[in-house]
């Protein structure tokens, strides 16, 4: 095995061709009695865009999901950073070819909710958990299924599975003015026998792989001060194929020195969620986080939105849209029977493969711990506020989408990325603002209307 695990990943800048070029007439010297000759301008076509810009294209947290699900399911082996490159691409190709598709470079959102499902069941099947190491505060993600069985002290942690074939080791010590070169060249030879295939040292870390005994090892250090913290993954060479996406995610999730508070993410300037349109005179129910503190709200082909009502606790939004024409609102009356849903919704034009018209894409509903009930796989970026209907078109409740969880409480699961807000507390959030839900159609993508909310 050869684990490339790039620290940095070359963003891929590629420039779009413009939309057109100008169009220069020149009129020739005429004669009398001579008709000027006609000047025959051939249209130029704007070149496509390519994969690299629609990537560049998307929000830093969905690129970081998109490398992160691509590693889980073995197909991009490089640091999880969010900056696009050639092989972050290529990754998204393999992954459309192996499953039958065409290999564009860009995810529909029906491939982008396969790949996140995939990912998901990868990640369920090892345990993956991020936790902090009571010793060292560090935080870092741990298969817990591969390596059960934990013991710590003052230097550090350690898991191992029952026969010892996988084994992480989170270690720290002082050094006297240490620098990460000098580390680094320090660990090739401690423990004795260690034979390097890879190495890369920046300021503030270094990485090495290779072979230490019989087993594969993959080490990641760092440093603060006169501290040294490292992380350190040894498997047998029959456990590459399991281990290898594991450790690609270890190295991406490990923060040796974590701060005290992350604080939360940075929100968009423009973001784009679905809303649901549920009476006649203009009542749109949407996603409450995703029409947040903006300074306008659109709901394009009908113009600007008011948002009158907002539950914070269920995170839904009421919008009202006043002297619009022609609207469809959905039947939301009675109740689903079924978990298997189509989630309808309309994709972030910056997303992958995001388009303007409506979609539907297939998702199953279960309960959580607490009451929550988990979409999977979760729909693509702007289905946020999408319509669930099950098979019979009864109305299941709202879609809305959580921000992308890089760390969380020790030894907890990491929150849905997709959640259900049931149809009864749909309903009864209008009620409770007056609003007379006034459909009886099951056709969602006549329903469903995309919203824009513009930040400062």
């Amino acid at each position: 095995m050869r684990l490339m695990l790039s620290a940095t990943l070359m963003a891929a800048a590629v420039t779009v061709a413009g939309m057109g070029a100008a169009n220069a007439q020149l009129t020739p010297p005429t004669t009398a009695g001579a008709k000027p000759k006609a000047v025959t301008t051939v249209p130029v076509r704007p070149a496509l865009q390519k994969p690299e810009d629609t990537a560049n294209a998307m929000a830093q947290a969905e690129r970081l999901a998109l490398q992160s699900d691509l590693a889980w399911v073995g197909e991009y082996n490089g640091a999880i950073t969010g900056d696009v490159s050639e092989r972050m691409v290529n990754a998204i190709k393999e992954f459309q070819k192996n499953r039958g598709g065409k290999p564009t470079g860009v995810l529909n959102p029906q491939e982008r909710g396969v790949l996140a499902d995939t990912a998901r069941r990868k990640q369920d099947s090892v345990g993956w958990r991020i936790v902090t190491e009571p010793a060292t505060g560090a935080r870092l993600g741990i298969p817990t299924k591969l390596v059960p069985q934990l013991t710590s002290d003052a230097s550090g942690a350690r898991w191992t599975s029952p026969t010892g074939t996988v084994q992480v080791l989170l270690t720290r010590r002082k050094e006297a003015s240490p620098t990460t070169a000098k580390l680094a060249e320090q660990e090739k030879k401690e423990p004795a026998g260690r034979t390097i295939d890879y190495t890369v040292v920046k300021p503030d870390f270094f990485v090495l792989s290779g072979m230490q005994g019989l087993k594969k090892f993959y080490l990641r250090g760092t440093l603060k001060g006169d501290e040294v913290r490292i992380l350190t993954i040894l498997y047998d060479q029959a456990m590459q194929t399991t281990v290898e996406p594991v450790v690609i995610a270890m190295s991406s999730a490990f923060n040796a020195f974590p701060s005290a508070q992350a604080g939360p993410p940075p929100r968009k300037t423009v973001e784009y969620a679905t809303g649901v349109v549920v009476s006649d005179d203009g009542a749109i129910v949407t996603d409450r986080v995703a029409t947040d503190d903006c300074i306008a709200l659109t709901i394009p082909g009908f113009g600007n939105a008011d948002r009158v009502a907002a539950d914070k606790e269920h995170d839904l939004a009421l919008l009202r849209i006043y002297g619009a024409r022609g609207l469809k609102p959905l039947g939301i009356a009675g109740q689903a029977t079924q978990t298997a849903l189509d989630v309808t919704g309309i994709a972030d034009p910056q997303n992958q493969g995001g388009g303007a018209a409506a979609s539907s894409v297939k998702a199953s509903v279960a309960q959580l711990v607490g009451g929550d009930q988990a979409l999977s796989p979760p729909p693509a970026i702007g289905f946020s506020g999408a319509a669930a209907l099950d098979a019979s078109g009864k109305f299941a409740g709202l879609a809305v989408l959580k921000p992308v969880i890089v760390a969380g409480p020790a030894n907890a699961a990491p929150p849905a990325q997709a959640a259900l807000v049931p149809a009864e507390t749909v309903r009864n959030f209008l009620k409770a603002h007056g609003v007379t839900a006034s459909g009886e159609s099951a056709d969602a993508k006549a329903a469903v209307v995309r919203v824009i909310c513009v930040r400062k």
